[in-house]
């Protein structure tokens, strides 16, 4: 005689299974988004902080301003709230910051 787990038992497990998989790829999608987002707030303000004074900074400072908001953005949504260390990780100016309303 041949034992069999109920029916219903069995289908919890796959729906478990099948949610922590979405789970996982949500996760990830999250963290390769975040990265996307991180680098190209690194190069704006990289950018700005290369270029001569008068080379076209009012630009370059909308640039990286907008770059870091959404960086600022989607560190939120993934549950980081506090920026101190990713402001002090990026030496992001404090003109920049000032436009945020954050400096």
């Amino acid at each position: 005689m041949s034992f069999r787990l109920p029916q219903t038992l069995g289908r919890a497990s796959a729906r478990e299974s099948a949610l922590s998989a979405v789970e996982a790829e949500i996760g990830a999608e999250k963290a390769s988004s975040l990265g996307r987002v991180g680098e190209t707030a690194q190069k704006a303000l990289q950018a700005l902080a290369e270029a001569p004074e008068e080379a076209d900074r009012p630009a370059l400072v909308k640039a990286a301003t907008d770059a870091v908001w959404q960086l600022f953005v989607q560190r939120e949504l993934s549950g980081l709230t506090d920026h101190r260390p990713i402001i002090a990780e990026l030496k992001i100016p404090r003109v920049v910051l000032a436009r945020l309303g954050a400096g």
